[in-house]
Parts: structure tokens; sequence; C-alpha cells
């Protein structure tokens, strides 16, 4: 008896430690497949390395034709570019051109996809003298480029000043009425903007201050019959008229006058080529 509970004694601690060992196997395996999936989902949440990615190295050449470089205002201007890949001599088959004029900065007045050939071709009608130029936007090959900067002088149809002046005369009499801009009422203003654009197709704001910003700045002593003239009080300008020659205007002068041709009472104003 006292040897077989002595043997008893000694598996107890057996037993005991081989449960122990079943509970640690089964945690580790436990932790095992619990450690397992969160590895996994860690090392696929990881960021793949970024690639850096390659810059167009081949500089194109833009060349820029014009059908006129001096044009009668209204006629159709048009303007031939060509992309070409310098390691071919051949035109560039991808990416787009855009016509800029010049304006306080540069602003795009056209965008053409170019051809086969290279080519893109553009037709405008400019209203005044401008400058122009061409922008290729590149590809992942080839860098963008801008073109040389050409002038465009746009000059008026003959007449042009005396069929402002014809219309002028059409409307001596209309009453001065503030905020008008005809067809039987003007103010000063309203009258230049309403007689350009009947005359000439030339349109303009209706506020003298804003007119004198218009068209091309003339001498005095270059202006010609049908040029707009601005009067100002420092450089603001409070009157606006046409000029009908010899120190004389025709304009709609105040309230409780009448359009008609005037003298030119002050030395303080600006001449604007309109046409």
């Amino acid at each position: 008896m006292h040897g077989h509970s002595s043997g008893r004694h000694r598996s107890a601690p057996s037993n005991g430690t081989g449960k122990l060992a079943t509970k640690i196997g089964l945690c580790l395996c436990a932790g095992q497949l619990i450690a397992g999936p969160l590895l996994a989902s860690a090392a696929e949440a990881a960021p793949a390395p970024v690639t850096a990615k390659a810059k167009p190295t081949v500089t194109p050449r833009v060349a820029e034709a014009l059908n006129h470089s001096k044009i009668t205002r209204g006629s159709l201007l048009r303007v031939g570019v060509r992309v070409i890949d310098p390691r071919t001599n051949k035109g560039v088959t991808q990416g787009k051109v855009r016509l800029q004029y010049a304006s306080k900065g540069w602003r795009t007045w056209v965008t053409k996809s170019v051809t086969r050939t290279g080519i893109a071709t553009f037709r405008v009608r400019p209203g005044s003298s401008l400058r122009l130029r061409s922008v290729y936007s590149g590809t992942s090959v080839i860098k963008s480029r801008v073109s040389k900067v050409v002038r465009v002088t746009v000059v008026a149809p003959a007449g042009s000043g005396s069929k402002v002046l014809a219309e002028a005369r059409r409307h001596v009499g209309a009453l001065y009425k503030y905020g008008a801009a005809g067809p039987s009422r003007f103010d000063c203003s309203g009258f230049t903007q309403y007689v350009y654009k009947r005359s000439v197709k030339v349109k303009l704001p209706h506020q003298a201050n804003a007119q004198q910003r218009y068209g091309r700045a003339v001498s005095k002593g270059s202006a010609r019959v049908g040029d707009l003239i601005v009067f100002r009080s420092g450089s603001y300008g409070y009157h606006a008229a046409i000029y009908a020659g010899g120190n004389y205007m025709y304009d709609s002068p105040h309230s409780g006058a009448r359009v008609g041709k005037h003298k030119i009472y002050s030395g303080n104003y600006v001449v604007r080529r309109m046409v």
C-alpha cells in the first residue's frame, strides 16, 4: 500500500507537467493562429515602394508661320505650328498646342491637338494688333516648349474714321440722359459706345474711364477723325467724345444738352484709336 501510494505521488507531477505542457502548447498554437493573420495583414498593408516617374528628355523644335503679319481688322489670320522631334526631324504625333496672346500676361485663345504630321493650324480674327505665341504641352518623352513671340499688326479698313463720324452725325440733337446708350438718348460714354458698335463693330464698356484703356494710344498731334478722346481729371477719365478734326468733337455733353459738334474745351485728354 505504501509503495503504491508512493508511486501515485511520483506520477502526479508527471501528469501535471503534461497538462501544463498541453496548455502551453495550446496557447502557443492559439498564439500562432492569432499572430499569423495579423502579421499577414501588416505585410499586405505596407505601401509599395514609390517609383520615380521618368521625366521627358527630348526637347522639340516648334516652328510657327503666319499667312500675314499685317492684316485688315476682321480679316482671317491663319497660324500654322509644327512640332518637330529632333531625333527624326519628323513631326511629333502626340500632344496639344495652345495659341496664346499677350494681355496682362499670356492668355490661351485656342487649343488644338497636333496631327499625324505634327501640325496644328489655327484660324482667328483679331480685332486689334497683338503679340502671339504657341505653347506645346509635351508628352511623357518629349518636353513642353514655347515658340518665339510674333507680332501681328491689325489696321482699320479704308474709310473707317469717316464711318464713325457719319454715325456720330446721325444722332445730332439727341437729348442727354444719364445711363442711356441709345438709340434716342445718350450719356457721354453711352454715345461713344453706341457709335463705335454701329459703325465699325468695336465693343466698348459703358464708362468713360474704362474706355480710355481700349484701342491704341495716339498723340494729340496725330489724332484723326473718328478717334476716341477721353477727358481726364488727373488720370481718371470722366468724359468721352469722338474727334471731329480741327479741335472739335462730337459728344453728348451733360444733362439738359444735346448731342452735337462742340469745341474741345480742355487740354487734359487722351486719344485712343479704335479703328
